[in-house]
């Protein structure tokens, strides 16, 4: 099994809706065709020697990303990295 710096959140059992950058996961798996797991691997990877807005912009111009979603992977990675 591979271990995750940052592992993809799981659906709250109970049903209730998720807020925050977590709630644009289930488009971003559906608008760009690849699991969130693998977004979050490479923004880990990238915040490493990157800034915030480097690596939004690295994910627009390089995946296609839209700001929103770009944004969202971003900022729930970092915030996981400093918890």
């Amino acid at each position: 099994m591979t271990t995750h710096r940052v592992p993809a959140p799981q659906p709250p059992a109970d049903g209730t809706k998720v807020s925050g950058p977590a709630s644009y996961f289930p488009s971003i798996e559906r608008t760009y065709g690849r699991p969130v797991q693998e977004w979050l691997d490479l923004v880990a990877d990238r915040l490493d020697d990157h800034r915030h807005m480097e690596v939004v912009s690295w994910l627009k111009a390089e995946h296609g990303l839209g700001h929103g979603h770009a944004n969202a992977l971003v900022g729930y990675v970092r915030r996981a990295l400093d918890a």
